[in-house]
């Protein structure tokens, strides 16, 4: 079992706060359109599909610009063609970054991440600088008054999961890519929709950060990539210390 993070807590209330800019309908129609041009337009056959669906849907996508977005990924209507590009680099402090975005444009993609990282104190690197601080896993978010701890980790471990780790408002639960889909669905079943759902980077080095100061300027890099409309999620390695969460949560 993982330990408590509450630190994993403000990065769970900044991606709930970030659901509520302008840009997220942007976002949700692009996974839509990748989803259904990689997998197809059927929900029941394409899992990446399906999970797209529920989080437009959670948003409030409305039904007929969802399913614009998975005709024009199909092919049925012609609309831009997206792809999916992993930038990686350096934030202050040495904290490891992975950026992952879904462009049309992959040259005003990069311009635009590597002037984030070069106006916020970071450093731009190669493919690979930084990835082999990661692993890649599917990631399903329930809050905790869904069940108990021992219900519901039963039940992720019936289903598959990798890990299961408790937070203080949230259970986090881990699996491997390829099972991701499948544990989603029996949990889904089981307790409704998830919080958020979906494939990240896990770290798996991390870098201790033990100041309020370091941590704002790690955070205003964040900031500054996840702004764009391009970026689809920003991962650090940043392991802060409980007493420095305490203070940016208060």
């Amino acid at each position: 079992m993982a330990g408590h993070s509450k630190w994993a807590n403000i990065k769970h209330q900044k991606a709930r706060n970030d659901a509520k800019r302008g840009k997220v309908f942007t976002k949700l129609i692009r996974d839509l359109m990748t989803a259904a041009k990689q997998g197809g337009g059927d929900p029941n056959d394409n899992p990446s599909l399906r999970l797209a669906m529920d989080n437009a849907k959670k948003h409030n996508l409305p039904k007929d610009t969802m399913e614009r977005a998975i005709k024009r990924g199909t092919g049925e209507i012609q609309g831009e063609d997206y792809v999916e590009k992993t930038y990686e680099g350096y934030g202050p402090a040495g904290v490891a970054i992975i950026v992952k975005t879904l462009t049309d444009n992959t040259t005003r993609t990069v311009t635009n991440v590597r002037t984030a990282f070069n106006k916020n104190g970071g450093n731009m690197g190669n493919d690979g600088a930084v990835a082999w601080m990661f692993e890649q896993k599917g990631q399903i978010i329930y809050k905790t008054d869904i069940g108990a701890e021992d219900t519901v980790m039963e039940a992720a471990i019936e289903a598959g999961a990798d890990d299961f780790e408790p937070l203080d408002e949230v259970y986090k639960i881990l699996t491997q890519p390829d099972d991701f889909g499948t544990v989603r669905d029996a949990l889904q079943e089981k307790f409704g929709d998830p919080e958020d759902g979906d494939l990240t980077f896990i770290p798996t080095q991390t870098q201790p950060v033990t100041d309020v100061e370091t941590v704002e300027k790690v955070m205003k890099l964040v900031e500054a990539l996840d702004n764009d409309d391009d970026v689809q999620d920003v991962i650090t390695n940043m392991d802060v210390d409980d007493s420095v969460a305490e203070k940016l949560a208060s």
